[in-house]
């Protein structure tokens, strides 16, 4: 089994394309709109999770805190 590593510089889109996991657990925390497929190929494209969670005004540390918990390392 391959490790599932994060990379924060890498963008939405690319995460989840790589972890497609990773919108439900994205959406539990308040990033709702990557549940929007067509969001995700575009916007996506272009913002990293910090900047979404930014955006969106969750901690980013919240997100990191979700991730680790199913399974995922944060880089």
């Amino acid at each position: 089994m391959s490790e599932k590593i994060i990379d924060l510089n890498k963008t939405v889109y690319e995460i989840t394309e790589k972890f497609p996991e990773v919108i439900d657990i994205l959406c539990q925390v308040g990033l709702i709109d990557i549940k929007n497929p067509n969001l995700r190929k575009t916007a996506g494209r272009f913002v990293t999770i910090p900047k979404g969670a930014q955006m969106h005004h969750i901690e980013l540390d919240t997100i990191k805190d979700e991730l680790i918990k199913n399974g995922f390392t944060i880089k």
